[in-house]
């Protein structure tokens, strides 16, 4: 695997900084909440399901970008149950917000609504400035539980530490996350580069605002001492370790999959990775299962919201895509190898493998604190260049 660095768009993350960081310059405390509120989402009073049908349908299209390839079956089954012609574009979440910042500037919107995972730029930038905007179907309000309502939660997924079960049959080689760190597994380690994976950035910095004692007792479990570090925290200690330790960088969880559980491997490797590539073991005949058992977690769960582009030219198409994708008819395309709905009575279709308990065993983005997932990142990116080299 050769090592690549994949840089989030400049104009973007100045923009981000700008709009967002403390008049000091200096970064903002982890868990830094937004000066004000973000406005609440809108409720339609008057909702009626079948009047918002025939209004989107008097519109006639839908254009939706989201980071998965997943959004071109809802797409398709959006189409087949409406009849309004919708396309599912795979971007990048950085990408996204760039194009939806000067679409609205330049009034020419063609972007109606997106799927976004990165939380920090949504509420700290996107909703805030007016390029794109909360709705909560009234009709499902109360089955979305408050704290998924603003931003809209459509479902949460899951990167997690991952091994080839064939190569070690026993389980997962790695117990501890600080066993990452530890010189036999130098270069073992494979993971998308967290310079353009926005989820991993928030990772890090979740870590830091509210991970930090976790990573303390796992340390003290794996060493049998407390941990000694001159780093701002725990998780900046394990973060520097890591990095130092020359984790294989791709552009793709595809390519980490293939590294860690194609039948043709032959060495050991853990991958950090989505739990949609498990479909890899059924598609492609891969041997690949979550680190069970792993100290404090097996991967962390990210959150996927749902906005609306504020100057949409198909507001009702919009609109009704939002609705369809808070049903287990619309988020199941989505969630077809693991997730959670953000409607609370939308079960899960399936548990990846290894993967039997979402909120035991994951460590979970807290929306509280996504202000400061986008304060922080310069600092936590800078941090992770400088260690990984």
């Amino acid at each position: 695997m050769r090592r690549t660095r994949k840089i989030i768009p400049a104009a973007l993350l100045a923009l981000a900084v700008a709009a967002c960081a403390p008049s000091t310059g200096a970064d903002a405390p982890s868990g830094t909440t937004a000066a004000k509120p973000l406005p609440g989402p809108s409720v339609d009073a008057a909702f009626n399901l079948d009047t918002l049908v025939e209004a989107a349908k008097k519109e006639g299209s839908l254009l939706v970008y989201d980071s998965s390839g997943d959004i071109e079956e809802v797409a398709k089954a959006f189409t087949d149950k409406y009849g309004i012609a919708m396309e599912g574009v795979k971007s990048d979440t950085p990408q996204t917000a760039e194009k939806m910042l000067r679409e609205h500037a330049a009034d020419n919107v063609t972007i109606d609504a997106a799927m976004y995972e990165d939380g920090g730029v949504l509420v700290g930038q996107l909703i805030p400035q007016g390029v794109a905007q909360t709705w909560v179907p009234a009709d499902l309000k109360d089955q979305i539980p408050q704290e998924n309502q603003n931003p809209l939660l459509a479902l949460s997924k899951a990167t997690v530490f991952a091994y080839n079960t064939k190569l070690s049959p026993d389980g997962c080689p790695v117990k501890n996350v600080w066993d990452l760190t530890e010189p036999e597994w130098a270069g073992k380690l494979v993971m998308q580069d967290p310079l353009g994976k926005p989820t991993v950035l928030s990772f890090f910095t979740q870590l830091d605002a509210h991970g930090n004692q976790a990573l303390e007792q796992a340390y003290q479990a794996k060493y049998g001492k407390a941990l000694e570090t001159k780093e701002k925290s725990a998780a900046y200690e394990w973060i520097k370790r890591m990095s130092v330790n020359k984790p294989v960088l791709t552009g793709s969880d595809e390519d980490i999959s293939g590294a860690v559980g194609a039948p043709s491997a032959t060495d050991k490797k853990i991958g950090f990775m989505s739990i949609s590539k498990f479909r890899n073991n059924e598609d492609k005949g891969y041997a690949q299962a979550t680190c069970t058992g792993m100290t404090p977690f097996v991967g962390f769960s990210y959150p996927k919201y749902v906005a609306v582009a504020a100057k949409s030219k198909h507001p009702n198409a919009a609109k009704l895509y939002v609705h369809f994708i808070m049903t287990e008819e619309g988020v199941k395309h989505e969630i077809g190898e693991g997730g959670v709905s953000g409607n609370a009575t939308v079960k899960p279709p399936v548990t990846p493998p290894g993967l039997d308990d979402w909120n035991s065993q994951l460590f979970h983005t807290d929306p509280k604190v996504l202000l400061g997932d986008l304060q922080n990142r310069q600092t936590v990116s800078d941090f992770w260049r400088v260690n990984h080299g």
